[in-house]
């Protein structure tokens, strides 16, 4: 267990950081994989599942009983001020029915706080229902603003949907997009960037924008036929070409690996191991001018204004991502000897971490170059550790605060050291400019 959702079923049952789920329903589950207790635990509402757990520090077994109920899902997972004056709003979780009222109620409670610029983290987010979409970007764009069009041979000209927004937020604004940024967040930042409201960092977004209409046949199954596709106010395509290549490079790939890393690697670089899914490639055409005299291209996602991307995700770093959460494990039960003081007793939800909790002493990381050193299958030597010592220390303290507060605030902790979104801060003087040209009614970019 990584990491315990407050208020659902397994954290009233007692559910904690770390416990090894070892037997679901009387079933041995200690070879299973986690999509294999996921689907052994999941079950109808109102029923029961039993849990067999081994927890650090115990001698013995615990069983639980937990009665299994629907667990909400928010599109918001983080919202909190980043910086003074500077609110992050995290919608990562798709756009479902309350997501628009979840970024109102976000947005206020920010402006509460003191918030005079915001980010507005897309990343990961795969869409959902367009009805959101229009409710999110009518938080930023002013009443009657295009926020998308829909084309197809059934209609005879486009239909257009317009901004519903009253208390249009007029803060500085950057979003951030990355390769799997699709659907309904690419048409959020298709009209961010279009009407020049905010500007975009990340990484060229995925490329999905078709309408589909689902036709039941009789046997039971259905077809899925793309009927239209989604434009930005300016007419710019959203959708990738999908006709050249099969369905595994068009959802997993996106483009081809050796392209993607050589396009990337200075001339006479050593060849570079290819990713299975590199950032695609940023679309070519056709162009498409705005207002404010700013030229952007379709037919391939959302190229951002500023582009950031994530440091690779080696073999090493998902070791120690693993070495972290096992040595954490061990530490929150108040088991690694001489940092008894780290032991978790409960974890305390709805508070976020001081500096001073739990910290990241020189103690502690030699405590953790003994744990690697005893157990030789986390397959981390010492050296290692050395050359990825900053990304060791921030892994160690996103696990300890996971452990002590929640996944939420161990998420916060990773999201304040993340290279894309250090890299947005930096864009707020130019997000800025755009804002102020906005309020004076200019067009300027």
């Amino acid at each position: 267990v990584q990491s315990v959702v407050p208020a659902t079923p397994a954290a009233r049952a007692g559910l904690r950081y770390g416990d090894r789920i070892v037997e679901v329903d009387g079933k041995d589950a200690r070879n299973w994989t986690s999509q294999q207790v996921s689907n052994n635990v999941r079950g109808e509402r109102g029923e029961k599942v039993q849990l067999k757990i081994e927890r650090a520090g115990s001698q013995a077994p615990l069983y639980f009983s937990i009665v299994r109920d629907a667990v909400p899902l928010p599109s918001i997972r983080n919202s909190f001020m980043i910086r003074p004056g500077v609110g992050y709003v995290g919608l990562t979780g798709g756009f479902q029915h309350t997501t628009g009222e979840e970024l109102h109620e976000a947005i206020s409670t920010l402006r509460s706080q003191g918030m005079r610029q915001i980010v507005l983290d897309l990343r990961g987010n795969p869409g959902g229902l367009l009805d959101q979409a229009i409710d999110v970007a009518s938080e930023f764009l002013p009443r009657g603003q295009v926020v998308v069009s829909v084309r197809g041979r059934e209609y005879n000209q486009p239909i257009l949907y317009r901004s519903n927004g009253n208390d249009t937020d007029d803060s500085p604004l950057v979003v951030l997009i990355n390769r799997n940024s699709a659907s309904a967040s690419e048409i959020v930042a298709g009209a961010i960037q279009d009407h020049g409201r905010g500007l975009v960092v990340g990484e060229t977004s995925f490329g999905k924008a078709l309408v589909q209409r689902v036709f039941n046949l009789p046997n039971g199954t259905g077809l899925t036929l793309t009927t239209a596709k989604y434009y930005t106010p300016y007419g710019r395509s959203l959708q990738r070409d999908y006709s050249t290549g099969s369905l595994y490079d068009y959802y997993v790939r996106h483009d081809d690996d050796n392209d993607a890393n050589q396009s990337s690697k200075p001339a006479g670089s050593p060849a570079q191991q290819p990713t299975p899914a590199p950032t695609p490639h940023p679309p070519t055409g056709p162009a498409v001018k705005t207002a404010a005299g700013r030229v952007f291209y379709g037919g391939g996602g959302i190229t951002p204004d500023i582009e950031a991307k994530l440091p690779p995700q080696t073999a090493l770093r998902a070791r120690i991502n693993e070495a972290a959460f096992l040595f954490t494990r061990e530490l929150a039960a108040g088991r690694i000897e001489g940092l008894e003081n780290y032991r978790v007793e409960k974890m305390e939800t709805g508070r976020n971490p001081r500096a001073t909790d739990y910290p990241i002493t020189d103690r502690l990381i030699e405590a953790f170059r003994g744990y690697l050193q005893r157990d030789p299958t986390l397959g981390i030597q010492p050296a290692q550790i050395d050359s990825e010592m900053d990304y060791a220390r921030l892994r160690l303290r996103v696990e300890i605060i996971t452990a002590a507060f929640g996944g939420d605030a161990g998420g916060r902790i990773f999201i304040e050291n993340d290279p894309q979104l250090l890299r947005s801060l930096e864009a707020f003087p130019d997000a800025k400019r755009l804002a102020e040209s906005i309020r004076n009614g200019s067009s300027q970019s």
